[in-house]
């Protein structure tokens, strides 16, 4: 009399389908998740093929060591805080006036973002200069 062989069901399972649930799941919360960009400041770029600059503009030129100059005037930043100020208030209205921001390549990100974060207390336009496309 032949005896049958019995198939045991093993209790182990197969970790590949476990790694394609994974697999999926990643896949699905990639697609329905949106992607955010967070602006902390609020860049306007001119666009390099423009030549004009605004009739009422600040021009700030920042070098690599810190140096700062107000209209082609060397001067402390706290100075140009207070030149800035002077000229809103000269001014009269601040929609039409900007200030255009100039920095070496290799000026520190720093001193740029202190010249934005003043520009936005005073709730002001600032431009980054860049160099025209080639």
């Amino acid at each position: 009399m032949a005896l049958k062989k019995r198939n045991k069901v093993s209790a182990e399972f197969s970790m590949s389908s476990l790694t394609d649930i994974i697999f999926l799941l990643l896949i699905f919360f990639m697609l329905t998740s949106t992607l955010v960009s967070q602006n902390a400041l609020n860049l306007k770029l001119p666009s390099s093929s423009s030549k004009t600059v605004a009739p009422q503009s600040i021009a700030i030129s920042i070098e690599d060591e810190g140096k700062y100059y107000f209209n082609g005037k060397r001067m402390g930043f706290g100075d140009i805080e207070k030149n800035v100020r002077r000229s809103v208030t000269a001014a009269g209205n601040k929609d039409n006036l900007t200030i255009s921001i100039f920095s070496e390549k290799t000026t520190p990100i720093e001193y740029v973002v202190k010249v934005m974060d003043m520009a936005n207390r005073l709730k002001l336009q600032a431009i980054l200069a860049v160099e025209p496309g080639k």
